[in-house]
Protein backbone atom coordinates (compact mmCIF):
# COMPACT_ATOMS: atom_id res chain seq x y z
CA UNK A 1 0.00 0.00 0.00
CA UNK A 2 1.26 3.46 -0.90
CA UNK A 3 -0.04 6.51 0.90
CA UNK A 4 0.65 10.22 0.33
CA UNK A 5 0.28 12.68 3.20
CA UNK A 6 0.94 16.41 3.08
CA UNK A 7 2.79 18.44 5.70
CA UNK A 8 -0.44 19.06 7.62
CA UNK A 9 -1.27 15.36 7.96
CA UNK A 10 -3.97 15.31 5.26
CA UNK A 11 -4.07 12.06 3.31
CA UNK A 12 -3.73 13.04 -0.34
CA UNK A 13 -3.93 9.69 -2.08
CA UNK A 14 -3.92 5.95 -1.39
CA UNK A 15 -2.91 3.19 -3.78
CA UNK A 16 -3.15 -0.52 -3.07
CA UNK A 17 -1.00 -2.96 -5.01
CA UNK A 18 -0.14 -6.64 -4.62
CA UNK A 19 3.56 -5.84 -4.99
CA UNK A 20 5.84 -2.94 -4.15
CA UNK A 21 7.58 -2.82 -7.52
CA UNK A 22 8.49 -0.11 -10.01
CA UNK A 23 5.20 -0.22 -12.00
CA UNK A 24 3.15 0.06 -8.80
CA UNK A 25 5.25 2.95 -7.50
CA UNK A 26 5.08 4.70 -10.88
CA UNK A 27 1.29 4.35 -10.99
CA UNK A 28 0.98 5.71 -7.45
CA UNK A 29 3.15 8.76 -8.09
CA UNK A 30 1.45 9.52 -11.42
CA UNK A 31 -1.99 9.32 -9.76
CA UNK A 32 -0.86 11.42 -6.82
CA UNK A 33 0.70 14.12 -8.99
CA UNK A 34 -2.22 14.39 -11.43
CA UNK A 35 -3.88 17.76 -10.99
CA UNK A 36 -1.72 18.76 -8.01
CA UNK A 37 1.27 20.99 -7.48
CA UNK A 38 4.60 19.23 -7.48
CA UNK A 39 5.86 18.63 -3.94
CA UNK A 40 9.10 20.16 -2.74
CA UNK A 41 9.93 17.27 -0.40
CA UNK A 42 9.11 13.55 -0.67
CA UNK A 43 9.64 11.29 2.34
CA UNK A 44 9.81 7.52 1.75
CA UNK A 45 11.50 4.46 3.12
CA UNK A 46 14.50 2.91 1.40
CA UNK A 47 12.51 0.59 -0.87
CA UNK A 48 14.41 0.30 -4.16
CA UNK A 49 11.37 0.93 -6.41
CA UNK A 50 10.57 4.16 -4.57
CA UNK A 51 14.13 5.42 -4.87
CA UNK A 52 14.13 4.78 -8.60
CA UNK A 53 10.67 6.20 -9.34
CA UNK A 54 11.18 9.38 -7.30
CA UNK A 55 14.49 10.00 -9.07
CA UNK A 56 12.82 9.50 -12.48
CA UNK A 57 9.54 11.37 -11.96
CA UNK A 58 10.66 14.04 -9.51
CA UNK A 59 14.35 14.74 -10.14
CA UNK A 60 14.24 18.28 -8.70
CA UNK A 61 12.56 17.26 -5.41
CA UNK A 62 14.32 16.71 -2.09
CA UNK A 63 13.94 12.98 -1.38
CA UNK A 64 14.23 12.24 2.35
CA UNK A 65 14.89 8.62 3.36
CA UNK A 66 15.97 9.00 6.98
CA UNK A 67 15.28 6.15 9.37
CA UNK A 68 12.32 7.72 11.18
CA UNK A 69 11.29 10.18 8.47
CA UNK A 70 8.10 8.41 7.47
CA UNK A 71 6.80 7.84 11.01
CA UNK A 72 3.84 10.20 10.42
CA UNK A 73 2.56 7.93 7.67
CA UNK A 74 3.31 4.73 9.58
CA UNK A 75 1.50 6.04 12.66
CA UNK A 76 -1.56 6.67 10.54
CA UNK A 77 -1.45 3.01 9.46
CA UNK A 78 -1.98 2.04 13.10
CA UNK A 79 -5.56 3.33 13.16
CA UNK A 80 -6.30 1.53 9.90
CA UNK A 81 -4.84 -1.73 11.16
CA UNK A 82 -6.87 -1.42 14.37
CA UNK A 83 -10.04 -1.18 12.25
CA UNK A 84 -9.09 -4.07 9.96
CA UNK A 85 -7.94 -6.51 12.66
CA UNK A 86 -11.46 -7.39 13.92
CA UNK A 87 -12.57 -7.82 10.29
CA UNK A 88 -9.83 -10.44 9.75
CA UNK A 89 -8.70 -8.83 6.53
CA UNK A 90 -10.46 -8.03 3.30
CA UNK A 91 -11.23 -10.51 0.54
CA UNK A 92 -10.56 -8.56 -2.63
CA UNK A 93 -8.26 -5.75 -3.66
CA UNK A 94 -11.27 -3.67 -4.69
CA UNK A 95 -12.83 -4.00 -1.23
CA UNK A 96 -9.52 -3.14 0.41
CA UNK A 97 -9.12 -0.05 -1.77
CA UNK A 98 -12.62 1.20 -0.94
CA UNK A 99 -12.20 0.63 2.80
CA UNK A 100 -8.73 2.20 2.94
CA UNK A 101 -9.77 5.28 0.96
CA UNK A 102 -12.92 5.62 3.06
CA UNK A 103 -10.82 5.41 6.21
CA UNK A 104 -8.50 8.12 4.87
CA UNK A 105 -11.51 10.33 4.07
CA UNK A 106 -12.93 9.97 7.58
CA UNK A 107 -9.50 10.67 9.11
CA UNK A 108 -9.27 13.86 7.04
CA UNK A 109 -12.78 14.87 8.17
CA UNK A 110 -11.89 14.20 11.79
CA UNK A 111 -8.73 16.30 11.51
CA UNK A 112 -10.64 19.22 9.98
CA UNK A 113 -9.02 19.23 6.53
CA UNK A 114 -12.34 19.78 4.73
CA UNK A 115 -15.01 22.45 4.93
CA UNK A 116 -17.51 19.77 5.99
CA UNK A 117 -18.79 19.58 9.55
CA UNK A 118 -17.20 22.83 10.68
CA UNK A 119 -20.43 24.09 12.26
CA UNK A 120 -20.57 21.17 14.70
CA UNK A 121 -20.89 22.26 18.33
CA UNK A 122 -18.14 19.93 19.50
CA UNK A 123 -15.08 18.70 17.64
CA UNK A 124 -16.01 15.06 18.26
CA UNK A 125 -19.33 15.64 16.44
CA UNK A 126 -17.58 16.91 13.30
CA UNK A 127 -17.85 13.60 11.41
CA UNK A 128 -21.57 13.23 12.17
CA UNK A 129 -22.25 16.82 11.07
CA UNK A 130 -20.21 16.26 7.89
CA UNK A 131 -22.22 13.17 6.98
CA UNK A 132 -25.45 15.10 7.58
CA UNK A 133 -24.19 17.73 5.12
CA UNK A 134 -23.20 15.06 2.61
CA UNK A 135 -26.60 13.36 2.91
CA UNK A 136 -28.30 16.69 2.20
CA UNK A 137 -26.17 17.17 -0.91
CA UNK A 138 -27.11 13.79 -2.35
Amino acid sequence: MYRAVDQHGQVIDVYLSKRRNVPAATTFFEMMLAGRDRPRVVVTDLAAPLLRVVDELLPDVLHVTTQYGNNRIECDHGRLKARLRPMRGLRTDRTATVVIRGHAFVQNLRRGHYELGVQARHERLRVAAAFDELAGAI
